[in-house]
């Protein structure tokens, strides 16, 4: 039995497809009917009959927060995909980042232990790996810094911490980093948001640039390295590093409107994240720009994937390939 905690969301969903196309007892946790159906949506994608696909599943009702939840999620489980996390880069939410993120990993690594799970698989992010130094590629290696770093990415490091901790007590352990996923079916949120970006015919775009993947890379170099004897290592999930004009210079004329041509200037930005700092203050409203996202703008990392392809002689997807898929499908 394989556990894929998180498999309401991009990478979770995607990942639900693959092992069960490929014959796998799969249980996964769900918080909401609602989150069921976007796994539905997901999946209708690449298959005619999506709720014959979705109910080989066993779904649990099950918070990863909530140790109570959790036991059940267990029995006779032997791979686990830790895949659940919450994604925000806003200062306020920190203590909730660190609920979902650290201390909800740490529940599942604890629980692995408990249950003598034989491997999990970790998915964290490239906001765990740090910046580069002196303009190098930033490598699995790269040494972390909090300084500068998101409250995202500072939660995602820490979680981290706990699944080398685990690691250290006995369980077998992969870790991902990937990039800014991209992958259909959820457009407020990730990658997605650039597509509805985009397709509104905007003008204006921000500067700096970061990591991309496929989603299809991503649980294809998941199950391979879960299915291999690889133990106690990381690998960064990127195909591509892009500015977000090259980006949107991909994704725009997919949708039959045209890119965005004017870049946003930086003094702009540092007036429009105290603006918006003010705006929470005062309606109580979660931050849309921070002052570490603008800092962050202003120096592109360039990610190397290096060790992912000398180690499973792994061959990326065309990252044009996985835009223009998504672009077919959008909106829905």
């Amino acid at each position: 039995m394989i556990l894929v905690t998180g498999g309401t969301g991009l990478i979770g969903s995607h990942l639900l497809f693959r092992l069960v196309k490929n014959g796998k007892a799969v249980r996964a946790n769900y918080r909401s009917t609602d989150a069921l159906q976007k796994v539905s949506k997901v999946f209708g994608y690449y298959s005619d009959q999506p709720e014959k696909l979705l109910e080989k599943i066993q779904w649990v009702r099950a918070d990863i927060t909530n140790i109570g939840d959790l036991d059940q999620l267990f029995h006779g489980v032997e791979q686990v995909y830790h895949c659940a996390a919450l994604i925000s880069f806003d200062p306020k939410m920190y203590k909730t980042l660190v609920m979902t993120n650290v201390e909800g990993t740490a529940n599942i690594v604890n629980l692995s232990l408990k249950h003598g799970v034989k491997k999990l698989c970790h998915v964290s992010s490239i906001a765990a790996i740090g910046s580069s130094k002196m303009d190098k590629e930033v490598t699995e290696d790269n040494e972390w810094s909090n300084t500068n770093a998101s409250v995202y990415g500072i939660t995602k490091h820490d979680a981290e911490l706990e699944v080398w901790r685990a690691s250290q007590e006995g369980l077998k352990i992969v870790i991902v980093n990937p990039g800014v996923v991209i992958g259909p079916g959820f457009w407020k949120s990730g990658s997605g948001s650039f597509f509805t970006y985009a397709a509104k015919g905007k003008t204006n775009y921000i500067p700096g640039g970061t990591g991309f993947v496929s989603i299809n890379d991503v649980v294809k170099a998941m199950q391979t390295l879960m299915e291999s004897n690889i133990n106690g290592e990381r690998f960064i999930l990127v195909s591509e590093n892009l500015s977000y004009g090259e980006l949107f210079h991909k994704i725009a004329p997919k949708l039959g409107v045209s890119p965005p041509t004017k870049k946003i200037s930086f003094w702009m930005l540092e007036l429009m994240w105290r603006l918006d700092g003010l705006r929470s203050s005062v309606l109580g409203k979660r931050r849309r720009l921070t002052k570490a996202m603008v800092k962050g703008l202003r120096h592109q990392d360039i990610y190397s994937h290096q060790k992912l392809k000398e180690v499973l002689d792994f061959d990326f997807e065309d990252l044009d390939t996985a835009i223009d898929f998504c672009c077919s499908k959008f909106p829905d």
